[in-house]
């Protein structure tokens, strides 16, 4: 199994130490040349997601990751990633990628002071450290869209068919919960 990290901007690096922990092949997508190599999924970290998309459009990755993860290659979003998946943006006319039927407010929590650390329950890991940062949440979602996770009646994490998405950073509060969540969900779908 390899896992690829979108690698243009953003914590990135934080997302492969936490795969190197669990013992996970990996490679970084920096330019179209790259998506030639084999991985079986992809992880969407957090940053910004008006310069990743436009980053992944400049570069012609963009509709080719559009169409394999609309052809169920399992993904894991995180803070902006969740925005690259949302379907809807809040105040915007437009999306990126689309490809979870849900509406996102960016920045929802203010700027870097509305940073804050919060411990709730996911659904089907239990209690875990959430790390917010300039993070968004989840305004409404689709009829398939299965809330994982809430923070003051807020939806903070999703999964969408083979997609995971949480408005928090996952990777940065040394718990790797979310991670095996992830890779549990690309044997299922290699299998």
């Amino acid at each position: 199994m390899t896992i690829a990290v979108l690698a243009l901007q953003g914590a990135f690096a934080e997302h492969e130490k936490v795969l190197d922990r669990l013992g996970v092949s990996h490679i970084e997508l920096r330019q179209a040349g790259d998506l030639k190599k084999p991985f079986d999924a992809l992880i969407l970290p957090g940053g910004e997601s008006t310069v990743q998309s436009k980053l992944l459009k400049e570069l012609d990755m963009f509709e080719p990751l559009k169409k394999r993860i609309e052809n169920g290659m399992p993904v894991l979003a995180t803070c902006a990633g969740l925005i690259l998946l949302a379907s809807e943006i809040e105040g915007q006319d437009s999306c990126h990628f689309g490809t979870i039927p849900m509406c996102v407010r960016r920045n929802a929590y203010g700027r870097q002071l509305g940073s804050f650390y919060y411990e709730g329950g996911i659904k089907g890991i239990g209690t875990y450290p959430m790390e917010f940062i300039r993070a968004p949440y989840i305004e409404s979602v689709g009829d398939d869209v299965e809330i994982l996770a809430e923070v003051e009646e807020k939806i903070v994490g999703v999964a969408y068919k083979n997609q995971l998405a949480f408005s928090f950073h996952p990777e940065l509060t040394g718990n790797d919960k979310i991670h095996e969540k992830f890779l549990e969900l690309i044997k299922v779908s290699t299998d």
